[in-house]
């Protein structure tokens, strides 16, 4: 055990040594049996009254992140050494649930007598109390660690003097009941917000007060209002947030571009959906004797969100921008995401550039990254893009020799980059997105195929290869930093996968552990099948789910030996995080310096991650809502369909 002078969260403003979590783990796993405070104290040394403040403080942490457990005697243990198991309630709809553990055993079983005391999402410690008919291990819930729930929206019902809100998730399967005095001026058949007052107990459901009144279900938008509170979105500034981000005003500085590589002359240019209006990457590539120069240039974002900042906490808190079909929930304010960072045409901008060579078989063979200023020379759209490709003429809008130039090497650049990602066996992912056209009301007028073409993988590659160069970057300088990390599928969803393939008479091509290849091999097999949909889909829910780690493992799915995310700052804040450890490097800083911790940078992607995940869930969310809306147009219609998964 090493002393250190170190501030630790659970120790407010005292500033002394104390045990680490480890320490006091490790000890009461040696003792094998609980321990009282004195006990603790005395066994791990501790001597000072603030050193004793921060142990008390620890364990009370501890205790609720479900790591110790308090027993009657007031003596600290292990959950594992007590029978307990630690983790977290998911709910079915039928009444029943399950604790999912912490450590990733497999998962308890929970009847509908032991869910009347939780909810969906709340953390437990439950015991094993034996074995059900079906062999699963069956568990009790002794203790409620955090609740997931202080809100909920559903549907307002009063009847016979009773007043309840039915909850819009269902797998938040107990009715929130309402006394007649908090109701407000909630209306039968409206969706409102309910305030939990009283968490449920085991012989009483959960009580709670309406607190906000959304509308009618169905009525346009409120598909995006249910998702923001059921999935418990960030979407309005706190105070200070939206002040900070104007103070900076929306004109970049001589004064701010001052030591900065000037690019304002390369044909840079932007290329994105035509909705798009946070631009934060811009690309320009030249052929040249044996391959390509590519340059990546990404909104400097690091320059104007400080660490600590108000801006820099909301962005944290938030971790990504999250995109409903007509409405946008950003992670930065629209002065910076629409403004002052967005790469505009025709206005200076400060950025991140990685300038690449790259050789004639996809191989990048040189990286600079530099803090630059750029200018970039037009805002182009995908589809812009790919019919001046598709029709062969020489220049994409009049007077753009340069930038059709430069977009003609891109293509070419794109070509030997798709050749190398094919040769190394990355999974190509096919999957049908829809887009969703609106009436003049806001409601669903229709759902279209989202085309994609070879424009959006251009950009795509572009992305990518610039991704891989800052993570090999970060690795050379050793330094905390958030990689992009995606696992080969787990054991178990490969079994389950090898027995669908062969039921369909679809040869499996590994023996063992799969490669990414394999999973190529396969796709490429299936080509012009009927049941592809169905294969593919299958195919998508086996692997594992990607994550920010601190330390970089690769991704399986792109075959890449590291990856991270640096493209787009403006919406995710692990890019942003990025670009302050290559800032840090290129400044040739101290590691004490840089400020962030191994410890630090490990929670920073767990909640990142966390929160990434929940994002895409309420975009999900969202657009089956939108689905389910319009197909109530078409009651009594019938279709050719095709059965994904079983629910």
């Amino acid at each position: 055990m090493t002393k250190k002078d170190t501030n630790f969260p659970e120790a407010g403003r005292i500033d002394a040594w104390a045990p680490e979590r480890q320490d006091i783990i490790d000890l009461l796993e040696e003792q094998g049996r609980p321990l009282k405070n004195r006990e603790l104290v005395e066994r791990l040394g501790v001597v000072s009254d603030d050193s004793r403040e921060i142990l008390r403080r620890r364990l009370r942490a501890m205790v609720r992140d479900g790591q110790l457990v308090k027993n009657r005697r007031n003596a600290f243990g292990l959950p594992s050494r007590m029978d307990l198991v630690a983790g977290r309630i998911s709910a079915h709809p039928d009444g029943y649930g399950f604790v999912m553990p912490d450590d990733g055993e497999s998962d308890l079983y929970l009847s509908s007598r032991q869910m009347r005391s939780v909810l969906h999402g709340d953390r437990v410690l439950a015991s094993v109390i034996g074995v059900d008919h079906r062999g699963r291990r069956e568990g009790a819930v002794r203790e409620i660690l955090e609740r997931a729930h202080q809100r909920v929206v559903g549907r307002f019902v009063e009847e016979s003097g009773i007043a309840l809100v039915v909850p819009d998730d269902t797998r938040i399967n107990q009715d929130v009941m309402i006394p007649l005095k908090d109701t407000g001026e909630a209306r039968p058949g409206q969706v409102v917000v309910a305030e939990i007052v009283k968490q449920p107990r085991d012989r009483q459901p959960p009580v709670g007060r309406v607190v906000e009144i959304l509308g009618t279900s169905g009525a346009p938008g409120m598909a995006s209002e249910i998702a923001i509170r059921n999935f418990d979105l960030p979407f309005e500034w706190p105070e200070g947030v939206e002040e900070e981000a104007d103070a900076f005003g929306d004109v970049v500085t001589d004064e701010m571009t001052s030591g900065r590589r000037d690019l304002r002359d390369l044909a840079l240019v932007t290329i994105d959906g035509a909705d798009a209006r946070d631009f934060d990457d811009a690309v320009y590539a030249q052929r040249r004797k044996n391959g390509w120069r590519l340059v990546v240039a990404i909104a400097d974002v690091s320059s104007y969100v400080t660490p600590g900042s108000p801006l820099d906490r909301e962005a944290e808190k938030r971790a990504t921008s999250v995109y409903f079909p007509g409405r946008v929930i950003p992670m930065l304010p629209e002065a910076i995401s629409n403004g002052l960072c967005s790469l505009k045409p025709d206005e200076d901008r400060l950025c991140l550039v990685a300038d690449m060579s790259i050789n004639d078989q996809g191989v990048v063979t040189r990286t600079r990254f530099d803090a630059a200023v750029m200018r970039s020379q037009a805002r182009l759209t995908y589809q812009e893009v790919w019919d001046w490709i598709v029709s062969g003429k020489e220049q994409i809008r009049p007077d753009t020799k340069e930038i059709s130039a430069s977009l003609h090497d891109l293509y070419g650049l794109y070509r030997a980059l798709r050749k190398a990602r094919s040769k190394r066996g990355a999974i190509d992912f096919e999957s049908t997105e829809v887009q969703f056209q609106f009436d003049e009301r806001g409601a669903v007028a229709d759902i279209v195929p989202y085309e994609r073409n070879d424009a959006h993988m251009l950009i795509e590659e572009c992305m990518v290869t610039a991704n891989v160069e800052a993570a090999r970057f970060l690795l050379r300088a050793r330094i905390p930093a958030p990689f992009r990390s995606h696992e080969p599928p787990p054991v178990d969803k490969l079994e389950s996968l090898e027995q669908f393939l062969r039921g369909l008479g679809i040869r499996v091509p590994w023996k063992g552990r799969p490669s990414p290849r394999d999973f190529e091999k396969i796709v490429q097999q299936i080509k012009g099948r009927d049941d592809r949909p169905l294969i593919m889909a299958v195919l998508l829910r086996a692997q594992s789910m990607a994550t920010y780690q601190a330390g970089n493992t690769g991704h399986f799915g792109l075959a890449l030996e590291a990856y991270t995310h640096f493209t787009s700052p403006i919406r995710r804040y692990p890019d942003l995080l990025v670009h302050r450890a290559i800032y840090h490097v290129l400044s040739r800083q101290s590691a004490k310096e840089y400020g962030v911790s191994r410890d630090r940078m490990d929670k920073l992607c767990e909640q990142c991650s966390h929160r990434s995940r929940r994002a895409e869930e309420a975009e999900r969310d969202v657009n089956d809502r939108l689905k389910a809306y319009f197909m109530e147009q078409h009651v009594g219609d019938e279709f050719k369909g095709q059965v994904l998964s079983l629910i």
